[in-house]
């Protein structure tokens, strides 16, 4: 089975995850940053992963060390689930509409970590959450889980929409990138035979 547990603790913060890649979409989320709850509570049910994550970080001076640290935890459990990524599809992409709003997110779980990120918000906070953390946690996600991953809003107003659709265009594309291939079950989708170095 595709599992992985993964502690971490720092000065800051002390964070726990545990992701199921062949899961349902369950989630047990408590970080003490309800928006941040909220997003990741959308990547698990729109990825199918099972994830439980609890944190406990310095918010009382403010959310990023948690936010960060977050996002690195997650992205470890799921790299560590994916062992040597033999037989996944390794690419997805998705487009994610929400009202007014619509993102694209692409994925290559390659093993070559990468973040472009074309998203702004129109406000600096998002339910106590500085909008600005939103790309540290992405980019902690995708260095952790070693995925090369494009996040562009393509249009939108309302901050919490660009947000939720660029979390559930990951879940989405995740869903799609770590899938197995039947056609393709214990090989390494590459023709180098590894992932992860150079092209």
């Amino acid at each position: 089975m595709r599992v992985a547990k993964i502690e971490r603790k720092t000065s800051e913060t002390t964070v726990t995850a545990s992701v199921k890649l062949d899961g349902t979409g369950q989630y047990d989320v408590s970080t003490g940053v309800g928006f941040l709850d909220h997003m990741l509570e959308q990547l698990s049910r729109h990825s199918l992963i099972d994830l439980t994550v609890r944190a406990e970080g310095d918010l009382h001076i403010d959310p990023h060390h948690t936010t960060e640290d977050t996002g690195i935890t997650i992205g470890q459990a799921v790299s560590e689930a994916l062992d040597d990524r033999r037989g996944i599809r390794r690419f997805g992409s998705a487009l994610s509409a929400m009202d007014e709003t619509l993102s694209r997110v692409v994925v290559d779980a390659s093993n070559r970590p990468y973040l472009i990120w074309n998203v702004r918000f129109g406000q600096p906070q998002l339910g106590g959450l500085d909008t600005e953390l939103v790309k540290e946690w992405f980019q902690a996600f995708a260095q952790n889980a070693g995925i090369t991953l494009h996040v562009e809003n393509l249009y939108g107003e309302n901050s919490h929409h660009i947000c939720e659709s660029c979390f559930k265009g990951l879940a989405r594309a995740l869903r799609e990138a770590i899938e197995v291939d039947p056609r393709k079950a214990g090989e390494v989708p590459s023709t180098k035979g590894v992932l992860g170095g150079t092209l």
